[in-house]
């Protein structure tokens, strides 16, 4: 178990506290929503977990494996909905891996992708297709 803590810092911003480390983190408001959009909002967090999720889990299974994907990034839109209500809609995701891999390599990093457990943890009402490019 982890703990995070955190705390209302007004103006529409808050602080988070990572328990273990020490780490902290403010998010703020975005601006098509009351805030000034100065820090990561709460859903930006969302995709920032799934980004971040998907190249550590790939990473463990490479460094298993002995596959080097150093260089390795990723991009994700969030796309929010409105109606019925303010939600994220949709979180596409491209990752970008070095074009030396192997064929047998990508697609071994391809299925450790889809077994992030942030990916894992949504539910049908949000779209998180994930597109590979390699270069």
């Amino acid at each position: 178990m982890v703990v995070v803590e955190g705390r209302y810092l007004g103006g529409l911003r808050c602080e988070a506290r990572h328990g273990p480390s020490g780490a902290a983190i403010a998010t703020d408001a975005p601006a098509d929503n009351m805030g000034r959009g100065e820090s990561f909002s709460p859903t930006d967090l969302v995709g920032t977990a799934l980004g971040t999720c998907i190249l550590t889990t790939m990473a463990i299974v490479a460094e298993r494996r002995g596959i080097d994907m150093t260089g390795a990034t990723f991009r994700v839109e969030k796309h929010m909905a409105t109606d019925p209500h303010r939600r994220i809609a949709r979180l596409p995701v491209t990752l970008r891996l070095p074009a030396r891999l192997a064929a047998d390599d990508r697609s071994i990093l391809e299925r450790a992708a889809h077994t992030c457990p942030v990916h894992r943890s949504f539910g049908p009402d949000l779209s998180a297709p994930m597109t590979f490019v390699y270069e």
